[in-house]
């Protein structure tokens, strides 16, 4: 597509967004709503249509080569994820589910299940990919030389018995014998053919003529029956066209253009910095001497005029309030003067005041709250986002809207773009130098005029400074502060701490939409995710935040998340696609991985230390737990008690608490029995506990369909997947991966031309593997129901049937009463 055609996606995305923004920040405040229901659809119906904005901007981003348009847009697209994160924990806090079903709203918006699809941008590794080569490349050196160090184990000669040796003899041999014969029947049978020879008759040579004919009418028929019905569904449109399954040649020609784009982009780009310190420099040298007079001009007429004012000279603004920015603001010498007084008394007011009276205030403000809350009904929390959406929104209407580019074809940079945001920074450079001889001149000025030597202000200055510095808290010690972080990396991945991800993206992680959640929830069934729902649960808590510096800072902050279900629904692989998408590190804390590693107290603070220290100069990172159940065991098994599995129980949690919105560091918990840990000290550790339970229906049917495919296999009309889908019930992708691989060979591929594959050769090898059975889902359900949002979705259900008992008891009296 041309630039022409993004650029009015580019216009109908901000469209879409300006209507949003008029309905979240009206004239007048909402009133708040008391119905729980009404508020969510609210709540829900904005974050769907955030998310088409969303993948709006997610695609003109991509595409766009203008590189003061990217920009903008890129700021606007980080304000639309973010304020999707706080859609969703507001959705969570208000339905008390990890899960939500909006199909009622999809339909209302007549929108299929791919639009709800969290879109994950691809600026989360193209505009890093250097960095991230370099990375790689880092970590594949100091593999290799891990490998070649480690001493190779020498091979040991298996001993062998002398009846083992003679049976396996007997068996090559038996086996040779056996082939011989087969040989020798197979030329004794051609012998006889040839020997056999006889004369049919014409009765005989009419019959078979006749057999041959039936045979082959019978085959012609059968194709052509064939073909009439494989046309008349593609008429229904109930099948596609096989010539619109093959990308026609206009696709192919787009494809091929949206990859040179990105070399667009780097060109443009290029020629843009070089632009912006051309211009930065033309800037400073023609126009630096005439700001700084003006200012200098300015400065003066304020002494004059403060001085005739209030009869002495003002004190000057202090760089940390602004500096002579203050100055140049419209507003009276005198407004000027008491700005400066108060800010100095607020200053000296702001002491720390006593335990109790802290404590008194906050069980008042407390107390008000919850009488607001009672009172008031629901309401909107206050975002972060929502102001930096509203300046972009008007970036965009303001220039970009109505400019007229149409001498602009290449997408070019804007020189008078660059010099009206350049004015600026140098204003801000040259101000500051101005500030220093200004304030000497001030002094002058009162020494000669007002006879002050101006030395009180000063020094109150300094004792202010040293106050607000002697607030400061201690830093964490650096306990590796003498060495590099190729070293420290070096020794971490030969301890087998940091680790490379495997090549898995979420897209791979395959399921289905859930179709009925919205009708089950409102026969108060509560439904089980589906698969589709945890990959989008997982883009909204790890991806996108751990994608963005800007929308990590300023989102929900998630420390730690626990994803917990049975053996084999593709725990590790989400962990391993999360570090994928986002081009971070892997760092396996596993207890079975760390045990016997940095023995003692000292050892185990040096482990956690480097780890987080690496993990936060090379973030975004991942600290993976496998078996996040064992630092919580609430009895150590026997034949696990010498590996020590609860040694990071106090130490962890510490280190999760020194984590901070400027740290792209995430730590991700796996297990498959959370009932033997401590559930309150787990609930303590992760945030977020992700339930991921064993795939329905139609997420069954997509994964056979997909990993045979993967697998080499051809899915035909013979291979049933519905009923292979039906009987499967009960089993993880894990067990579906093991079974495929079993039974598509590589000798079995090659037999497809001749026998296609049917769902009969994948129940032998199905059966034979234990499935999840219903009593492990349903103890899996009620350890979740004990969590802390499990309790309150709980004791949300169980208000919402008191309060209908007691509609229903009012209308009962109201009747008898008739």
């Amino acid at each position: 597509m041309s630039q022409r055609t993004y650029n009015q996606l580019w216009v109908d995305a901000h469209l879409e967004l300006s209507r949003l923004l008029t309905e979240e920040l009206p004239a007048e405040p909402p009133h708040p709503e008391k119905d729980r229901v009404v508020f969510f659809q609210r709540l829900a119906m904005l974050y769907v249509r955030y998310i088409q904005v969303f993948r709006q901007l997610e695609v003109v981003y991509d595409q766009v080569v203008h590189p003061q348009k990217r920009r903008l847009i890129r700021a606007v697209l980080d304000g639309v994820v973010g304020r999707v994160l706080e859609l969703k924990n507001e959705m969570v806090e208000k339905e008390f589910s990890e899960y939500h079903y909006m199909d009622d709203v999809l339909h209302d918006l007549k929108l299929i299940p791919a639009d709800l699809e969290i879109p994950i941008p691809r600026y989360f590794i193209s505009d890093r990919s250097k960095e991230l080569q370099e990375r790689k490349t880092m970590l594949t050196d100091i593999l290799k030389m891990v490998e070649v160090t480690e001493s190779p184990e020498p091979l040991m000669a298996k001993d062998m018995s002398q009846e083992e040796a003679i049976r396996i003899i007997q068996v090559v041999e038996r086996a040779r014998q056996g082939r011989l014969r087969a040989k020798l029947n197979e030329e004794s049978r051609k012998m006889n053919r040839m020997y056999r020879t006889r004369d049919p008759g014409t009765a005989g040579i009419e019959m078979a003529a006749v057999c041959i004919q039936k045979l082959w009418r019978g085959y012609i028929q059968r194709k052509r029956a064939k073909i009439a019905r494989e046309e008349e569904m593609i008429f229904l449109g109930m099948a596609m066209d096989p010539k619109y399954q093959v990308p026609c040649s206009a696709e192919i020609t787009a494809r091929a253009s949206e990859g040179c784009t990105q070399l667009k982009q780097e060109e443009h780009e290029e020629d843009y910095q070089k632009s912006v310190v051309a211009v930065t420099n033309q800037l400073r040298d023609v126009e630096g001497h005439d700001m700084s007079k003006t200012m200098k001009d300015q400065i003066r007429q304020w002494f004059i005029e403060c001085r005739d004012a209030t009869g002495s000279f003002p004190d000057y603004p202090d760089e940390e309030d602004g500096g002579s920015a203050l100055i140049f603001v419209e507003k009276d010498p005198q407004q000027l003067m008491e700005e400066i007084a108060a800010k100095e008394e607020e200053d000296s007011n702001n002491k720390p005041k006593g335990k109790e009276e802290k404590k008194q205030k906050g069980n008042k403000d407390k107390g008000k709250n919850m009488e607001d809350e009672e009172e008031a009904g629901l309401k909107m929390l206050p975002s972060a986002f929502l102001s930096d959406l509203e300046v972009g929104n008007k970036t965009f209407e303001d220039f970009w809207k109505t400019r007229n580019e149409s001498r602009n074809f290449n997408q070019r940079h804007e020189v008078e773009l660059i010099k009206e945001e350049k004015r600026k920074v140098i204003e801000a450079e040259i101000r500051v130098q101005v500030d220093e001889q200004m304030r000497q001149e001030l002094a002058e000025w009162k020494l000669a005029v007002d006879k002050d030597k101006g030395g009180k202000t000063k020094g109150n200055a300094k004792k202010k400074k040293g106050s607000k510095s002697g607030k400061r808290k201690k830093k964490e010690k650096d306990l590796t502060s003498d060495r590099t972080l190729e070293s420290l990396c070096r020794e971490l991945v030969e301890q087998g701490l940091l680790k490379q991800a495997n090549d898995v993206r979420l897209q791979d992680y395959l399921g289905d939409y859930s179709y009925l959640g919205t009708t089950l929830r409102q026969n108060d069934i509560e439904p089980m995710p589906s698969l589709s729902d945890v990959r989008q649960v997982l883009s909204l808590y790890a991806i996108l935040p751990l994608g963005s510096q800007v929308v990590h800072e300023k989102a929900p902050l998630i420390k730690a998340i626990l994803l917990t279900g049975p053996a084999g629904v593709g725990k590790k692989m989400l962990v391993h696609s999360i570090c994928q998408e986002t081009g971070a590190n892997l760092f396996d804390l596993s207890p079975m991985n760390t045990a016997g590693k940095y023995p003692g107290k000292s050892g185990l603070a040096m482990m956690l230390h480097m780890v987080f220290k690496v993990a936060r100069l090379l973030q975004p990172s991942v600290i993976w737990i496998e078996d996040a159940e064992k630092m919580f065991y609430k009895k150590v098994p026997k034949e696990e008690k010498e590996l020590d599995p609860k040694r990071l129980k106090k130490d962890l949690p510490k280190s999760l608490k020194l984590i901070k919105g400027e740290d792209r560091v995430l730590i991700i918990g796996t297990t498959k029995d959370p009932l033997s840990a401590d559930i309150k000290s787990l609930c303590k550790m992760y945030s977020k506990i992700i339930l991921i339970p064993r795939p329905d229906y139609g997420s069954r049917y997509i994964l056979w369909k997909q990993l045979i495919t993967k697998q080499g296999g051809e899915v035909t009309k013979t291979l049933d997947l519905s009923s292979l889908a039906k009987i499967s019930d009960g089993y993880t992708p894990g067990h579906m991966v093991q079974v495929i691989q079993s039974v598509v060979t590589k000798r079995r591929i090659l037999q497809q031309a001749n026998r296609s594959l049917t769902a009969s050769e994948f129940v032998a090898p199905l059966a034979k593997i234990d499935p999840v059975f219903q009593e492990e889902e349903e103890a899996l359900k009620n350890w979740y129901a004990k969590t802390p949002l499990g309790k309150k979705r709980i004791k949300a259900a169980t208000g919402k049937e008191e309060e209908e008992a007691l509609v229903k008891g009012k209308d009962a009296k109201k009747k008898g009463k008739k």
